[in-house]
């Protein structure tokens, strides 16, 4: 009985070394690049069939050779062979055409306003693509890539999430500008119109640094003193000519 006994242990103790561990990944739409959430992840071979989370990320176990098929409605199924260990992302076909959201934003806002906005417009590259975390703790211990770090490597939007940030870090100190050294309000202190107003206003345009750092007694002084040296100039100010391409 006893060798019986301990063959049976050696052999559960074997099966339990040799179970795999779960296969790590993240699936998306191939068109958009953005995740979707609820794939049925179905393994032929072994019968285990389970979902990704909201994030687009699922784990299976599922062993080198075993065949998984990714489906959700609306998107046409992928069959996929495993083959390694390594992190899987899949991307999916939609079947049906979607419009992208537009948002209308009200023209009054203030740039600061015009800045949240945008941000929750772009909640992605604030967000997952702006992890400076890249390392995580896989199943069974040790340090591993992360899916987002994955998802980053792989997606347009990931590696330039970076240079979109700054786009709109432009943008917003542009608007503080446009907010502050206004055509109304530069009329006022100037009294030019027209053409006038706009060659002054397109030739003597301040820095962000400038209009966030002059108090207003500052600001007007610059203006009209840059308003005596548009006057003094006997050349005419102008906008460059448009030229065709």
């Amino acid at each position: 009985m006893k060798p019986r006994l301990f063959l049976l242990l050696l052999l559960l103790t074997l099966k339990g070394f040799a179970q795999p561990k779960p296969l790590e990944g993240i699936v998306f739409d191939k068109e958009s690049k953005e995740r979707i959430a609820s794939v049925n992840i179905h393994d032929l071979t072994n019968g285990i069939a389970i979902y990704d989370n909201l994030k687009g990320e699922y784990q299976i176990i599922a062993a080198d050779g075993d065949i998984l098929v990714f489906s959700k409605q609306n998107y046409r199924s992928d069959t996929i062979k495993v083959q390694s260990r390594a992190q899987l992302a899949v991307s999916m076909v939609r079947l049906a055409i979607q419009l992208k959201e537009v948002t209308v934003h009200n023209t009054s806002l203030t740039p600061d306003q015009k800045l949240e906005a945008t941000k929750n417009d772009f909640t992605k590259i604030y967000g997952s693509l702006a992890y400076g975390d890249y390392l995580s703790t896989p199943y069974g211990g040790g340090a591993g890539l992360s899916i987002d770090a994955l998802w980053n490597s792989i997606s347009r939007s990931g590696r330039n999430a970076s240079k979109l940030r700054d786009v709109i870090q432009q943008d917003y100190e542009q608007n503080v500008i446009d907010y502050r050294f206004n055509r109304e309000y530069v009329a006022g202190i100037t009294g030019l119109k027209d053409e006038k107003l706009t060659s002054f206003m397109f030739r003597y345009r301040p820095g962000y640094y400038t209009t966030t750092n002059m108090n207003d007694y500052e600001f007007i002084t610059m203006i009209r003193a840059n308003l005596r040296r548009f006057l003094r100039s006997q050349r005419t100010y102008g906008l460059p000519p448009l030229v065709s391409k």
